[in-house]
């Protein structure tokens, strides 16, 4: 054979065997993305994960005051407000950013409650929250928080997200990504309201980078809790069982072209969640059940705690049947003016109700494995905003927290004299979301997702455990 024709010949056996050898390859690889995109329509995204090491809490309960309550005038004393009322914010603290630019007369306001040490750890409870102080003992107050945002809007976003901007998941969308559902029957993610809208809306409740499955639920406070719960009149249990068959099929069909969109499998499991609750959720949310006295424990036979005690009981009956993670949003708490008026509202509507939780979750067995929360987005000023009011605190704040593996009957850091920073052991949002992580059994630094090539995580690069808080 001559020279040229064989070197011919090497070169098209070469390009035949590169060809047929990359078609294999690329058949392996439409095969795996093949495997890839079954396994998308078939897997379960809320199926029970292991913990990253032994929880102390299996639920928690967030007690949401939405508008940033006055962290001076409930858990956190400061009585040098009394002698330097009426007088200029020291310069030595500085000139702090303002919430309303040029409306604040910058004047130090002290509080109007009456102080009193309550329980057996003496902890200062303010009289605007008496019910809540019967339980001093359960109580850890960290009175150094801090957060990045100046309006509601971003600090609502941040406290659930732990970013100000929306995109974020939630930490009950990381709870339900990391553990996955302790129930089959009910969402694992809810959220709870009142009367008044929240600031942000659903951002505060989403899923974000997340997949959509893993997104909260909002029950309604008026009615059935859940939109559509009853099978419509005249549908049988067998009938919509056939319809939700046929739908399924039809998206899983679709879903295995487009292996990518969450979406399509968030409604798959959706649609048979909703099955399931059309069987057992009018149980969980029917409140009928509970005898009048627990009724009177959550305040629910008066009329301005009823629908907070309502929401509350409904949490602690969640909790009960496996709900991972309960945000109960309460109120308007914004008190740029007549704080008198505003806060002695919210705390009467919280007060009693949140107490009530507290003895329920204690006398049923269930608050040594329930993490209560309590505290808004942020503080306020020790300054006062057109005479009677007080402005955004982000700088020094107030939450405490309750059971799930908490010490109670401490005070944990400290604001500086009048309030304004938080001094002594700061804690920022990032701080509390590792905490609650932490106790749920999820080690906040191992939860990551891997979205658009960043390895994700709750607490993004920041957080560190409230070590003090744990018991």
């Amino acid at each position: 054979m001559a020279k040229q024709d064989f070197m011919r010949e090497t070169l098209n056996s070469r390009r035949a065997f590169l060809s047929q050898a990359s078609g294999g390859l690329g058949a392996l690889a439409l095969a795996s993305l093949g495997a890839e995109a079954s396994a998308a329509v078939t897997r379960d995204p809320l199926a029970a994960r292991a913990h990253h090491h032994t929880p102390t809490a299996k639920s928690v309960i967030w007690c949401f005051m939405e508008g940033g309550p006055s962290h001076l005038d409930t858990f956190d004393p400061k009585p040098l407000l009394e002698t330097y009322a009426g007088q200029p914010l020291p310069e030595s603290y500085g000139r702090p950013l303002t919430a309303m630019p040029g409306t604040s007369h910058n004047t130090l306001m002290p509080s109007q409650r009456k102080w009193a040490r309550h329980g057996e750890s003496g902890l200062w409870v303010s009289d605007w929250y008496p019910h809540v102080a019967k339980h001093a003992d359960k109580l850890a107050v960290v009175r150094s928080c801090t957060a990045d945002g100046l309006n509601h809007v971003g600090s609502v976003c941040q406290m659930n997200t732990g970013s100000i901007l929306a995109g974020r998941p939630a930490m009950g969308a990381w709870v339900t990504y990391g553990l996955g559902s302790a129930n089959r029957n009910l969402p694992t993610f809810v959220i709870l309201n009142d009367d008044v809208r929240i600031n942000g809306g659903s951002k505060n409740w989403s899923s974000g980078f997340l997949p959509a499955s893993y997104q909260g639920t909002l029950f309604k406070h008026d009615g059935a809790p859940i939109l559509n719960l009853e099978t419509p009149e005249g549908v049988g249990t067998r009938q919509q069982r056939g319809k939700l068959d046929l739908l399924g099929a039809l998206n899983r069909h679709h879903a295995a072209k487009h292996p990518t969109e969450t979406e399509l499998d968030a409604r798959l499991q959706s649609y048979e969640l909703a099955f399931r609750m059309q069987a057992h959720a009018p149980e969980a949310v029917d409140l009928s059940k509970e005898s009048e006295a627990t009724k009177r424990l959550y305040g629910m036979d008066e009329e301005h705690t009823a629908i907070y005690g309502r929401n509350l009981l409904l949490a602690r009956r969640l909790v009960e049947r496996d709900v991972r993670f309960v945000q109960a949003y309460c109120g308007g708490w914004d008190a740029h003016t007549k704080i008198e008026q505003n806060h002695t509202k919210w705390c009467g509507v919280s007060d009693k109700p949140i107490a009530g939780l507290l003895s329920d979750l204690e006398s049923r067995g269930l608050l040594d494995e329930t993490l209560v929360i309590w505290g808004g987005e942020f503080g306020r000023t020790p300054f006062n905003e057109q005479g009677d009011g007080r402005d955004h605190n982000p700088w020094g704040f107030t939450i405490w927290m309750a059971g799930g593996g908490i010490k109670g009957g401490q005070a944990i850091g400290t604001t500086d004299e009048l309030g304004l920073r938080a001094e002594e052991s700061p804690y920022h949002v990032h701080d509390i979301h590792a905490t609650i992580l932490h106790l749920l059994g999820l080690d906040h630094l191992s939860l990551t997702y891997l979205h658009n090539g960043r390895s994700e995580r709750p607490t993004i690069n920041g957080g560190k455990l409230i070590q003090e808080a744990l018991a």
